[in-house]
């Protein structure tokens, strides 16, 4: 099993995730409901086990808190992929979200990277400001060794433009983590 626990405690937040890439229980809990909608979006559909709590600075806002559980998430993708050998490596997925279509690729070099491209209409849905997904996923691709590439297409909410790119990453990842042998896919023969 591919599993990984990582935490992470600072002044402002406090995180700590288990991570299965087979697949188990998902319980979150960050305290900013759209955002553990969010994170369930992203590991049902990713098949992933994860368990994560975070408590953070609310009374400031959700940026402390949705980056570092990014951080720790990224941190745990890289523990529970070893040396990456015999990971498929390379995924991409198309989500379309009523009217939003989404569009995510990704490869799990070990060279971090975020190409980010989406404008989202509403700057808030519910206590979570829209601008916190390129946090995350920037934190994310960072901290797991991703180059990660999103884009919406197109859409006219930012509810559904975010959880199309949520859903889109757990796809992508669902497939790059799928392990199809044991050599590391690479000609440089390391990742």
């Amino acid at each position: 099993m591919r599993v990984s626990n990582i935490s992470r405690e600072t002044k402002e937040t406090c995180v700590s995730v288990r991570l299965t890439l087979e697949g188990g229980k998902v319980e979150i809990s960050t305290g900013i409901g759209f955002f553990d909608h969010m994170l369930t979006a992203l590991a049902f559909y990713g098949g992933l086990g994860l368990e994560l709590t975070a408590r953070g600075d609310l009374e400031v806002d959700g940026h402390h808190t949705v980056e570092d559980v990014g951080i720790v998430l990224g941190q745990a993708l890289r523990e529970a992929l070893g040396d990456r050998r015999g990971i498929r490596r390379y995924a991409s997925a198309f989500i379309p979200m009523d009217e939003a279509l989404c569009f995510t690729a990704l490869d799990f070099s070990n060279r971090p990277f975020l190409v980010f491209d989406a404008d989202m209409p509403q700057a808030r849905m519910g206590a979570y400001d829209a601008c916190l997904t390129e946090e995350f996923m920037r934190a994310l691709a960072v901290n797991s060794g991703l180059t990660l590439h999103m884009k919406a297409l197109y859409g006219k909410n930012s509810h559904h433009i975010t959880e199309a790119l949520f859903k889109a990453l757990g796809v992508a990842v669902k497939e790059a983590v799928r392990v199809e042998g044991t050599r590391v896919v690479s000609t440089k023969g390391v990742l």
